[in-house]
């Protein structure tokens, strides 16, 4: 983890607040992930981001509308100051670091968004992938919103890590709930096929 940690360390220093920091090819790229995470509900009621990163997923709610509260968690000190004093005026966002292994998964809130977290490969992604949704899901009141990139590509890029979504729907179903959706319909970059997919857990 802290191998990850110098990862992101190394592109905030490069890429400041834009969106390459938090490994998204471009801000447009970024906002389309965003738009399809955000269509789990409408309205979103309270969202807790886990993975925040510059927490830059806040605006964008807000911009479309958005009159929740919302939580950033990410487990960079420096994304989540930045973040943070960025909205340091704002009564309805907070942010915190957080680890997502050791840490209790905060309750009362209506939906988890999870975006680019599983991305990086670890030494043991499914695992870690699977107790991760396995909290969120149960913290969140009504459901979980993430992304995960899929082994249903021409190319995979070396340091990423590739879910199957059949398989992944498969233990969703048996080990979280039936209520559910797999979107695999839509573009990150207008350049490249789908090469990520979406899932929304409902309770």
């Amino acid at each position: 983890m802290s191998d990850l940690r110098e990862h992101y360390r190394k592109l905030l220093a490069e890429h400041g607040d834009a969106a390459e920091s938090a490994q998204h090819a471009d801000e447009s790229s970024q906002r389309n992930r965003f738009r399809v995470l955000a269509e789990i509900a409408e309205p979103l009621g309270s969202v807790v981001d886990l993975g925040c990163g510059l927490g830059h997923f806040y605006p964008f709610l807000k911009e479309r509308g958005f009159k929740g509260r919302y939580l950033g968690l990410d487990f960079l000190p420096e994304f989540v100051e930045r973040a943070a004093a960025r909205h340091a005026g704002d009564p309805d966002a907070s942010f915190k670091t957080f680890d997502l292994r050791r840490d209790a998964y905060p309750e009362g809130w209506d939906y988890y968004v999870i975006c680019g977290v599983f991305n990086n490969a670890m030494d043991d992604n499914a695992a870690f992938l699977h107790e991760t949704l396995e909290k969120a899901f149960a913290a969140a009141k009504l459901g979980v919103a993430f992304n995960a990139l899929s082994t249903y590509v021409d190319y995979q890029a070396e340091g990423l890590y590739y879910a199957d979504p059949v398989l992944l729907l498969e233990w969703c179903k048996r080990r979280l709930t039936r209520n559910l959706v797999l979107r695999h319909d839509y573009l990150v970059r207008e350049d490249r096929p789908a090469y990520e997919y979406a899932v929304y857990l409902y309770k």
